[in-house]
């Protein structure tokens, strides 16, 4: 509803929150400390927490202060140019009648959440847990996007280290392998959050809400299963990759002993007949250079047939 008080004020503006069903919502996006301070002395933050949400870089968790949840969400998203997965970070600052949320990242915009909370009035009743609901909803819709990405990204590698060209997949490899653990890192933490508040044991949160967690902790268990099985995959794929080396190397090898036989015969009869001896057979012999060069050809012919049968050439 509109407001007579000026926005900035935001203890009138907490003030005017005298029904249940109304709260305040703050978001700020990397405030410097003494923004944060100015706020958190308006609805009581915790210090600790505080310095968390100033300090960024916390993994997913959920912590209680008295009477306020601090919740810490990480945010992916997906840069396909570089094969990286670049992470924010959401802190939320939740209490009976507000939710104060600092954005870190370019990944966090929140517009979305409030957009969705507007449409959905039925599901802002449920106060301050609406809000945490619908970041929540929406950072785990990102990590299934990020998802299918690597998932494709997978396939290329898996289609590139089978493939019959010869390709150096190692270094690609290691970066989706690391970025799949940024991943983990990301979802792993959030499930236990996610499972408290869809059993409604989280004090201070709509027990109401718990079917909209239950749904979220559903999607967060598929990303994880499917971060698991990509890495995997990876793993697999490196080490197939590491036996076609092999592979190769050996055919390589094969190749190479292969063409110093064909000429080992040759070179011995050339060498022999270059010592310049006296007595050697067919020395002065009229037809002996043209049977030296047709003694080495048919030596090389032989050593052809025999490595080509064997599959050496």
């Amino acid at each position: 509803m509109p407001l007579d008080t000026d926005i900035s004020d935001l203890a009138a503006v907490r003030a005017r929150c005298s029904d249940a069903s109304s709260f305040v919502w703050v978001g700020l996006h990397e405030p410097s400390a003494e923004e944060l301070a100015t706020v958190a002395d308006v609805f009581g933050l915790h210090r600790l927490a505080v310095e968390d949400a100033v300090k960024a870089h916390q993994r997913p968790k959920l912590e209680q202060y008295q009477d306020s949840l601090f919740l810490v969400l990480k945010t992916l998203w997906y840069v396909d140019e570089e094969d990286a997965v670049e992470t924010g970070e959401i802190n939320l600052f939740i209490g009976s009648d507000f939710v104060v949320s600092v954005r870190h990242g370019q990944g966090s915009d929140l517009r979305g959440s409030r957009g969705y909370l507007e449409a959905h009035p039925e599901l802002a009743a449920h106060g301050p847990t609406s809000v945490v609901y619908a970041i929540c909803d929406r950072v785990v819709d990102a990590y299934e996007a990020v998802a299918a990405e690597l998932e494709e990204d997978v396939d290329e590698v898996e289609a590139s280290v089978f493939s019959p060209e010869r390709t150096d997949d190692s270094p690609r490899i290691y970066v989706l392998k690391r970025e799949l653990a940024e991943v983990r890192r990301a979802v792993l933490p959030l499930r236990e959050p996610v499972r408290r508040a869809s059993e409604a044991s989280v004090p201070g949160m709509s027990a109401e809400a718990a079917p909209y967690f239950r749904d979220i902790g559903d999607h967060l268990n598929r990303v994880a299963e499917t971060i698991d099985t990509l890495d995997v995959l990876l793993s697999s794929a490196f080490d197939a990759q590491q036996a076609r080396i092999s592979v190769q190397q050996n055919d390589d090898m094969r190749k190479i002993s292969a063409g110093v036989g064909l000429i080992a015969a040759p070179t011995l009869i050339g060498s022999v007949y270059g010592m310049n001896f006296d007595h050697m057979p067919e020395l002065h012999w009229a037809f002996g250079y043209p049977f030296a060069l047709g003694l080495m050809a048919l030596s090389s012919l032989a050593a052809w047939i025999f490595f080509k049968r064997s599959g050496w050439l």
